[in-house]
């Protein structure tokens, strides 16, 4: 029987008791600095000659874990291991997978600061983003746990004179699971439950900027129980394991979060179709956008500025989700922009071990780079408002940073960036601002702010993103309250978090029985 559901509760680190916790928690992770993690296929683990280290993007200097850097061959065993555990495990009652992920969800709760303080550190979360993290990472167990179990009961068929007719749904087979190091637990663990609570089973390629936190998730399985082969954990580089996994006719699904380019690389690859293959793989894949908050003439502009600074800088504009445009009515934009200027500028960037650092660093020297080019692209499209400075010489440290009159079809406007960067863009009025809005390749989040009921009206109506807000933040969606997808180049819109998502990983078989 299914659990009722309610979302995880946020920490508030303000209250004593919790900030002395997550203090704790983050000097015992600190003190495991350097632990080296093994590769988890079918039954064994196993240490490689090559090595991933993982580094702390606040303090470069600090090597957070090191993984194992499989080869092709390892990755040809883990795709034999999940074949052969899913001729079992395909088997295992509904009920009985779901209960694992209800163990593995209180096992989360139990080490949710401990988990939180891995992402602190690999990542550079703030101790509330990474709270968020693990919070959404149990409301996924927990949510598709259920969800799998109303699947199991089939879909009722139109009744039919002397027979008995039903619809079921089956596993689909071995999955590829490639997680983003953005969200590198939650997602992560949404993308692996949602796989094996309906009957397949797994290769888990971590991101190789945040394999730790992954390595301490499948210690976790391990604590549950879950029988080995089920999830088959592959550390290694995308280039050599994840090109041998994703291109094995074995491999029946690839679940993917990342960027644009490597999703549509994954799309043609699953659409090729290999010697002895059976199936057509089927890609569930999140590719991210280029997403826009309107501001209204009619809008709030103190929440505008809110909304719009919580939105383009939580976790430095590293969530897929992240506002990336702010596209401001003209006869509120001066305004507008001051307004969101005094905002930021009141944010506080440094190490995110320190609870007082609203903001941290970006996730890598890589990203680094590719930032700062960006800031020099948009000096020379538009006016910089605040912001612009950088520093890489403890860490990855970027200041939240905003252009404004950004033309339409600018860079700034167009391409994701993946970083602390805001395009403030002017329009003539609402109609043109709805075009702006619509302008880009992608699809996936994005809202509006006015206290114009029309105008909302025509919002819900005519924006184009799988996920739109109003009169708030466009990030922080919650499981079952916001399922979360987007359209065009921002991915399949599966939904995650969604009452449809399992349908991803499963197949329909109708049966007809003579009575």
């Amino acid at each position: 029987m299914s659990k009722p559901f309610r979302n995880e509760p946020f920490t508030d680190f303000k209250k004593p008791d919790n900030h002395k916790r997550m203090s704790a928690a983050l000097e015992k992770v600190a003190s495991e600095f350097g632990r080296e993690y093994p590769l988890i296929i079918g039954d064994e683990k196993i240490t490689c000659n090559g090595k991933i280290k993982s580094v702390n993007p606040s303090a470069k200097s600090e090597v957070v874990g090191i993984v194992q850097k499989a080869t092709k061959e390892m990755a040809q065993k883990a795709i034999e291991e999940a074949t052969k555990a899913f001729e079992s495990w395909r088997y295992v009652s509904t009920l009985q997978r779901a209960d694992y992920l209800y163990k593995l969800a209180d096992k989360i709760r139990q080490r949710k600061y401990e988990l939180g303080s891995y992402m602190v550190y690999e990542v550079g979360k703030s101790w509330a983003e990474a709270d968020a993290d693990v919070a959404e990472a149990i409301d996924f167990c927990d949510f598709y746990a259920n969800e799998a179990i109303r699947y199991s009961q089939g879909q009722p068929c139109l009744e039919w004179p002397g027979e008995k007719n039903e619809l079921i749904y089956v596993p689909l087979g071995v999955g590829a699971v490639i997680p983003p190091w953005n969200f590198p637990f939650a997602i992560m663990v949404g993308m692996t439950t949602a796989a094996i609570v309906t009957g397949n089973t797994v290769v888990l390629k971590p991101a190789s900027d945040s394999p730790v936190i992954a390595a301490k998730f499948m210690e976790l399985l391990e604590e549950v129980g879950l029988p080995r082969g089920v999830v088959n954990f592959l550390s290694g580089s995308g280039a050599e394991v994840g090109e041998t996994i994703i291109a094995s006719p074995k491999i029946r699904f690839i679940s993917f979060t990342g960027s644009r380019e490597v999703g549509l690389h994954l799309a043609e690859i699953a659409g090729k179709t290999q010697p002895e293959q059976k199936w057509i793989k089927r890609l569930v894949a999140e590719m991210g956008g280029k997403n826009a908050a309107i501001i209204d003439s009619e809008a709030d502009l103190d929440l505008a500025a809110e909304a719009v600074t919580l939105s383009a800088f939580g976790f430095s504009g590293q969530k897929c989700s992240a506002c990336s445009r702010a596209i401001v009515d003209a006869k509120i934009y001066d305004s507008f922009v001051e307004k969101l200027r005094e905002r930021i500028i009141q944010l506080k960037v440094g190490p995110t071990k320190d609870f007082e650092n609203w903001m941290g660093p970006v996730s890598s020297k890589n990203a680094f780079e590719k930032i700062r080019e960006y800031i020099e692209v948009g000096k020379k499209e538009g006016r910089l408002i605040c912001g612009g400075e950088t520093s890489n010489e403890q860490g990855y440290f970027i200041q939240p940073t905003v252009f404004a009159e950004i033309g339409e079809n600018a860079r700034l406007a167009q391409e994701e960036i993946f970083g602390p960067i805001l395009a403030v863009i002017k329009a003539n009025d609402f109609n043109h601002a709805i075009r702006i809005f619509n302008s880009t390749d992608y699809g996936l989040t994005g809202g509006v702010i006015t206290k114009n009921p029309e105008k909302i009206a025509r919002a819900k109506k005519e924006c184009f993103a799988g996920n739109f807000y109003i009169n708030r933040k466009i990030t922080g969606a919650l499981v079952g309250v916001q399922p979360f997808g987007g359209y065009n180049m921002s991915g399949t819109c599966s939904k995650a978090g969604g009452s449809d998502y399992l349908l991803q990983f499963l197949q329909g078989k109708s049966i007809c029985e003579k009575l």
